[in-house]
């Protein structure tokens, strides 16, 4: 039984929850950080872009929980550009002396940080509304900001890619925090961006109290059967009008992708984002959009 675990077997066990945490939410490393400036030379993050009429929207990508710009859009966000987009990716969430590894403080302030960052990117491009596109952490988080800090008027939708809406359980191994005095609180003060996310915690009971949605903004959700972080993987589903919710699956039966590969490789999620960035000139999502 739990209450009668040694305590180095209640270490070890806290252990994996944060090494799978950190495992299962930080994108890939397919390559290494870079400072988003670099970026300009992939075609994204080039504040001298100005959109087009087809596309008269800048993109602002939000990666998720121990992301950073560059690594979770090494896939996407050239997709985007190739297709005409003007593209932009912050960094959010940053703790005191810890590089690259980003979204792990208070997500109301990283709302704040993205806000300015939105207001940033408005102001370079001339545009009136951004569009949003978040992978974790990054698609729930930006529901604040619409929410408490005005982004509603200045955003026009906000597509979530294996988004948090709910809090995850990390498949129950939260549930092993109360067995262990003193944990929730050391998870709390250390990485507040992790205790908010936890079903049930009070940044999330706020942030849905009321309804998942605002009105003027539109929401596409778009979620794997395969999601090992996210659980169940329908709790990212939100409720609403002017909500779409996707299960990739039901799109391509084929796709395995879980919660790190449909927001970082999978082309089959990318196609059914493009058709939520530009729902006048969407074409079917099927197995065959990793081609196109």
């Amino acid at each position: 039984m739990l209450s009668r675990t040694p305590w180095k077997q209640a270490v070890r066990a806290l252990s994996v929850l944060l090494l799978t945490a950190a495992a299962t939410l930080a994108p890939t490393a397919a390559a290494s950080a870079q400072p988003a400036a670099a970026t300009v030379d992939r075609g994204w993050n080039d504040f001298s872009c100005k959109p087009s009429a087809a596309h008269p929207r800048p993109v602002v990508l939000v990666h998720g929980t121990f992301g950073n710009s560059v690594d979770n859009w090494l896939g996407l966000a050239p997709y985007l550009v190739a297709r005409g987009y003007c593209v932009f990716s912050l960094d959010y969430g940053q703790l005191p002396g810890v590089p690259l590894f980003n979204g792990l403080g208070p997500i109301s302030v990283s709302a704040g940080q993205l806000k300015t960052y939105v207001d940033r990117v408005l102001a370079a491009t001339g545009a009136p509304e951004a569009d949003l596109v978040g992978h974790s952490q990054g698609g729930m988080m930006p529901r604040w900001y619409l929410k408490f800090l005005g982004g509603a008027e200045k955003v026009n939708a906000l597509v979530g890619i294996a988004p948090d809406n709910h809090g995850t359980t990390l498949l129950g191994l939260t549930g092993l925090l109360p067995y262990f005095p003193g944990a929730k609180d050391l998870i709390s003060s250390a990485t507040p961006g992790l205790a908010d996310q936890i079903a049930g915690s009070p940044f999330l009971t706020r942030l849905n109290e009321g309804g998942d949605t605002v009105p003027g903004v539109r929401y596409h959700v778009i979620a794997t059967r395969y999601d090992e972080v996210v659980t169940p993987y329908r709790s990212q589903f939100l409720s609403g009008p002017n909500v779409t919710n996707v299960l990739i699956q039901d799109k391509c039966a084929l796709d395995l992708s879980e919660h790190v590969a449909i927001g970082t490789v999978d082309r089959v999620t990318f196609h059914e984002v493009a058709n939520a960035l530009d729902p006048a000139r969407a074409t079917p999502t099927t197995c065959l959009s990793v081609v196109g």
